[in-house]
Order: structure tokens, then C-alpha cells, then sequence
């Protein structure tokens, strides 16, 4: 569905767009595959945001939970694969899929949104603040490199087990993510 911006949005109760790819670990994912399990789909900035790696340094912490609750998760970055992979917060991630998306397919497929006023406002809020909590979970915070875009806005979505979106959650800043209650009661 248009989005008031113009960009294609997804909406709940439409099929999750399929995607067939190897994550920065070189395994094969293939959304078709994870039909009869429930997934969190997310999507994140750069691989230096602090935002976001706090935000996956959380939900990490909650994933054997979720896991024996039948949900997965896939995580897509708008970096280079190179620069994941020689992270070691990212490479220790494992077994959650990380993709590396830097010509952002998924990202348009799925309706992301770019926003530098959204990302300004976030980044003016709360950015140091940020830093710190990232720095004390010993998360990686670094400037961007390559195509990286300071105005990527992040979004989660929960597909169930028929391959259908049952949550979406475009972000309305870089802290504003769907609630951790809400993706464990979706998972159980």
C-alpha cells in the first residue's frame, strides 16, 4: 500500500515478501522455508549504529527464549557483508541470520523508510545518551562507511506460521522499536 511519502508500504495480514539470499555467515535464507514458524523480521541501520546494535544486543538476549516459543529471527544491515563479518559483536551473533543489504532490495521491498528529519530529530534527542548505553552493553558504535545512509529508519515485523504479517512496526524514530512484550506474547 503507497505510504503518504510514496514508498510502497506492507501492511498486517498480507504475505511477507519472500526472499531467498546468504546471510554474512554464507548460509542460504529462504523466508519460504520458515513456513510453519513465526519470525521476526527486522530491519537496521549501519553496522556502527547504536541504536540498532542495542536494540539487537536486546532482543539477543531474549532469543533462546523465543526460540523455544517457535519464533525466529532474521536481522537485515544496509552494510557491506566485509565489515560485518569482521565485527565481532556481529560475527558472535550467530545463529540469528544476519543479512548484509547494502543495495537495499529488501529494505524497498519491504516498505523502509529514509528519513533525515526523522534521523536528525533522533540523533538531537538522544545520540549520546545512546552512545553511552551502547558503550555499557559493549555494543559497537562507529561512523558510517561506504553507502551507508544516516537516513534509514528502522522497521520490525512479525510474519506467523502461513507466511503472513501479522505485526509492522515502522519506526517513528531511531528508539521507537515494537515492544519486546508484544514480540514474546506473539511468539507464545
Amino acid at each position: 500500500m503507497p505510504n503518504t511519502d510514496g514508498r510502497l508500504t506492507l501492511d498486517i495480514n498480507a504475505p511477507a515478501p519472500l526472499f531467498k539470499i546468504n546471510d554474512i555467515f554464507d548460509r542460504e535464507i529462504d523466508l519460504s522455508k520458515y513456513k510453519g514458524k513465526k519470525v521476526l523480521i527486522a530491519f537496521f541501520r549501519h553496522a556502527g549504529c547504536p541504536f540498532c546494535n542495542t536494540r539487537v544486543h536486546n532482543l539477543q538476549k531474549h532469543y533462546e527464549n523465543l526460540k523455544a516459543k517457535g519464533l525466529e529471527m532474521i536481522f537485515f544491515f544496509e552494510s557491506k557483508k566485509e565489515l560485518m563479518v569482521s565485527s565481532d559483536f556481529h560475527s558472535s551473533i550467530s545463529p540469528i541470520p544476519l543479512i548484509s543489504d547494502p543495495e537495499k532490495t529488501w529494505y524497498d521491498a519491504y516498505g523502509v523508510e529514509s528519513s533525515g528529519l526523522k534521523s536528525a530529530k533522533s540523533h538531537f534527542k538522544s545520540f549520546f545518551q545512546q552512545v553511552i548505553e551502547a558503550k555499557k552493553s559493549k555494543v559497537p558504535v562507529h561512523w558510517m562507511s561506504g553507502n551507508e545512509s544516516i537516513k534509514t529508519i528502522p522497521a520490525e515485523f512479525l510474519m506467523d506460521e502461513k507466511g503472513i504479517i501479522r505485526a509492522v512496526h515502522y519506526s517513528k524514530g531511531l528508539r521507537d522499536r515494537m515492544s519486546i512484550d508484544a514480540i514474546i506474547e506473539f511468539a507464545g
